[in-house]
């Protein structure tokens, strides 16, 4: 019998987030715990809603596709995941959200493009059959959850801001310390540049005190075990891509912007969600050169699939590096960098340089394991060796090297869409 991985997913469901929360649920894996719902990609009370809005596209795809209902793994499970409203606000700083980006309804606005995807009166009621609504305050579902599980069997992943990790923390740190398995985040951009500023990625921009506490304070009371922390930045996860051509070709042949939205006609309801919130996020993405939404927080999920908590070795294609660094939180223009200190570390990659691309193309001129700076600098420098371990005692677990776009790009296809 294939043991499940026991997840706790703390999001804040903007348009990638609930790919990756859509990856969870057929991914069988996964036994999912609970959702804790964070503000960050939009207001938290969007974000609790968003979730509902998953649920009810896959509701409504298995009254027409009953034949699918087994792909959706995590309905099948014998006991619902717990779902509950977590943090509103950081402990510290400003508010910020990427509304920007993900939307006022934190689903590119189909909230009044596809009034038609907005919940109906009594699903909220209905919501009982996929989960259990939680009153109680986030933190606490997150401390009862590993009492009442195997010490270190619990994976915890965090797709949005660290906040409701830090309350968890603040609350019983012991708890964390002693029975938290693996923490797999989302977050952060060492060597190339930020998604929300040109330096910082916006999960650490939400909360870079929370950052700071959780992994970087020496003297922090609530430091979470770093052995057990695994971090996915910007220099990994961006290359992974869901191309809008290949989204077009192989799962909606009429996919194109909102200036032809998406309509139920003829079409699955879960091809005609996802679609709907698609469309404005292909207009933003070509706005910056390219035609395809980057998987961010869904790498993350990939590498929890794939690295169970009951494991201490990565799996085929994962491969892991100590960074050091610190998070700037109050700068004018720099809140959430990771400030590499470049002048004597190993572990360093020149300003500018996407480490996943450069050792991918060096990879193939000559199938070596080497480290090395992009041959298009004026001299080839040693930037990174494999037995410099940097300072693990202060140091942070970095995914820098998966099993490839490619591979993910195919799990989600076959998965959430039903596209082999």
């Amino acid at each position: 019998m294939v043991t499940k991985i026991p997840v706790i997913i703390d999001t804040d469901p903007g348009v990638d987030d609930v790919i990756a929360i859509l990856l969870a649920l057929t991914s069988p894996e996964f036994e999912i715990l609970a959702f804790i719902i964070s503000y960050g990609n939009t207001d938290r009370g969007s974000s609790y809603d968003n979730i509902f809005k998953v649920h009810q596209a896959i509701s409504r795809h298995i009254i027409q596709h009953p034949e699918h209902k087994d792909r959706f793994h995590s309905l099948n499970n014998t006991s619902k995941p717990i779902l509950v409203a977590g943090a509103e606000f950081p402990l510290q700083g400003d508010l910020h959200s990427a509304q920007y980006f993900h939307g006022r309804d934190g689903l590119g606005d189909i909230s009044t493009r596809h009034p038609e995807l907005n919940l109906a009166h009594n699903f909220r009621e209905e919501a009982s059959t996929h989960f259990h609504v939680s009153e109680e305050p986030g933190a606490d579902v997150i401390l009862n959850i590993l009492r009442e599980r195997a010490p270190r069997a619990v994976t915890y992943i965090a797709l949005g801001p660290l906040t409701n990790l830090l309350l968890a923390m603040k609350s019983d740190p012991e708890v964390i310390r002693g029975r938290m398995g693996k923490v797999v985040c989302m977050g952060g951009a060492l060597d190339v540049p930020g998604n929300t500023s040109p330096v910082a990625e916006f999960n650490f921009f939400a909360d870079p005190f929370a950052v700071r506490e959780l992994l970087l304070d020496p003297t922090s009371a609530v430091k979470l075990p770093l052995e057990r922390f695994f971090l996915l930045p910007l220099d990994i996860t961006t290359p992974h891509e869901l191309p809008f051509p290949v989204y077009r070709d192989r799962i909606d042949p009429s996919f194109q912007s909102t200036a032809v939205p998406s309509t139920e006609l003829g079409k699955q309801p879960l091809v005609h969600f996802t679609s709907s919130f698609l469309e404005r996020t292909r207009e933003i993405m070509l706005q910056f050169g390219k035609d395809a939404m980057e998987l961010h927080d869904v790498v993350a999920v990939w590498f929890a699939m794939e690295n169970p908590p009951f494991s201490d070795d990565l799996a085929l294609g994962w491969k892991t590096r100590t960074r050091v660094f610190e998070i700037e939180r109050t700068g004018e223009l720099t809140r959430g960098m990771l400030v590499v200190d470049r002048r004597d570390d190993a572990s360093a990659y020149a300003p500018g340089a996407n480490r996943a691309f450069v050792q991918e193309e060096l990879r193939k001129l000559d199938n070596t394991e080497q480290y090395w700076e992009s041959t298009a600098l004026p001299a080839q420098v040693e930037v990174e060796d494999p037995l410099h371990t940097n300072s693990c005692a202060t140091g942070v677990t970095c995914v820098w090297d998966t099993p490839g776009p490619d591979k993910l790009l195919r799990i989600l296809l076959a998965r959430i869409w039903g596209v082999e």
